[in-house]
């Protein structure tokens, strides 16, 4: 069968083995990324932020964590409507108002938690802080899909923006607790609010590489939500399994160094996590696979479920540190195919939706495992919380074995946004 599918013209010549170098020579791939990158790092400042200064302010975690989870579950809740709205109207119409919003409401949370404000008042403002957090993230994917279409570097570009993601968590913790420790209690949240604005706009002015909307008016057009497609609703169940190992993770090594009395190597067992999806991550980019990227998904995920479900078990620092790193490189290839799977499942109208929905996901499998490993961890014995990311692993695994043929792509000639930025049927001999 021979295909009449081109390359895109902004596409590197082909090679028999993609790499980051093609990958980066993309025509206009840096217009966005540099700004892209400034842009999402404060999406990794927020979090702990929230938690220093509510903490300062009030001398209790409880409310402090009660605050940070309130701006995680609206971010994951609010995330898919404001990629549907970037598939819609265009990422610049989202964004601006976008940042503007964030950037009022996170200094407002800022203003009330130094006033002593009561708790419901602290609610307020971190549900607006949260639903308007700019979803950089997706937006950069749906930008590397306009450039690279079909070619074979679409899974580089996914494990180049896994490697960045990663990088960004890494850097964006350490500098709000630099902020606050050193500078002011507020110091973190009120540069994450700076980076927003200024990172967000500038993302926003690249115009030429965003999504074109689709021709025709948008008040013809109807609209239906990538949740639609079955592929992206097995891949959200996944990504919340995702999300628990992270949640969990982040729980259970501060309540594991806390009581060894060292929890300063908190920061260097998790670290060491990050650090082993990082390296995965590069290395998933560098290497030209043969197998589809359905079963890469299953095996991968597999591997994360069964690396995840030791840690309960791990009774020292040592033993913890290389299970951290060897569940760290499993999700890095499972979070790339994941994403990388999107581009056949998904019309292109409807990419920036269902990017969100997966690191929607992500945010709210986060969310909620913190809250459980934190219940089981007081609760149990020391290292129960570590039960969250095998039973969140175990059970995303099981409805992703037994729903593995909805991952495979179909055209999209018969349109599931229904004209919004479906793709052109191709004809093949």
């Amino acid at each position: 069968m021979a295909s009449t599918v081109t390359p895109s013209k902004d596409s590197p010549a082909p090679s028999s083995r993609p790499g980051y170098g093609q990958l980066l020579r993309t025509r206009g791939a840096w217009t966005f990324l540099l700004p892209g990158f400034a842009a999402r790092q404060p999406f990794a400042m927020l979090t702990i932020s929230i938690v220093l200064l509510v903490q300062h302010t009030t001398g209790s975690y409880g409310v402090a964590g009660a605050a940070a989870a309130v701006t995680g579950v609206s971010m994951a809740l609010f995330a898919p409507y404001s990629g549907r709205l970037a598939d819609r109207f265009g990422q610049r119409a989202v964004l601006i108002p976008g940042v503007l919003v964030h950037t009022l409401s996170g200094l407002t949370l800022t203003a009330l938690a130094l006033a002593d404000a009561p708790l419901w008042a602290l609610f307020a403002a971190a549900v607006p802080t949260g639903a308007s957090v700019p979803q950089i993230g997706p937006m950069v994917r749906a930008r590397w899909g306009v450039k690279l279409k079909d070619s074979p570097l679409m899974t580089t570009a996914a494990a180049f923006e896994s490697v960045t993601d990663e990088l960004t968590f890494v850097v964006g913790p350490l500098l709000a607790t630099a902020l606050c420790t050193a500078v002011n209690p507020a110091a973190g949240l009120v540069t994450e609010a700076s980076l927003t604005l200024v990172g967000g706009l500038l993302f926003a002015a690249q115009k030429g590489t965003q999504p074109a909307v689709a021709a025709g008016g948008h008040a013809r057009v109807q609209h239906v939500s990538a949740l639609r497609v079955p592929g992206v609703r097995v891949l959200v169940v996944a990504f919340l399994g995702i999300g628990s190992v992270f949640g969990g993770m982040q729980v259970s090594l501060a309540a594991f160094t806390e009581s060894i009395g060292e929890p300063g190597l908190n920061g260097v067992l998790y670290g060491t996590f990050a650090a082993g999806n990082m390296l995965s991550g590069i290395a998933c980019g560098a290497i030209a696979w043969k197998a589809a990227p359905q079963q890469r998904l299953v095996v991968g995920y597999a591997a994360l479920a069964l690396a995840a479900s030791g840690l309960w078990a791990a009774h020292s620092v040592l033993l913890l540190a290389g299970l951290g790193l060897l569940v760290g490189m499993c999700i890095a290839p499972a979070l790339i195919t994941g994403y990388t799977l999107v581009e056949g499942l998904v019309p292109a109208g409807a990419r920036t939706e269902a990017f969100t929905w997966l690191t929607g996901a992500v945010a709210l499998g986060q969310a909620g495992a913190v809250t459980v490993a934190g219940q089981l961890e007081d609760r149990f014995w020391n290292g129960a919380g570590f039960l969250v990311p095998l039973g969140g692993t175990a059970l995303a695994l099981a409805t992703l074995v037994a729903l593995r043929s909805r991952l495979t792509a179909r055209s999209h000639s018969r349109t599931v946004a229904r004209g919004v930025g479906h793709r052109t049927p191709v004809a093949v001999d």
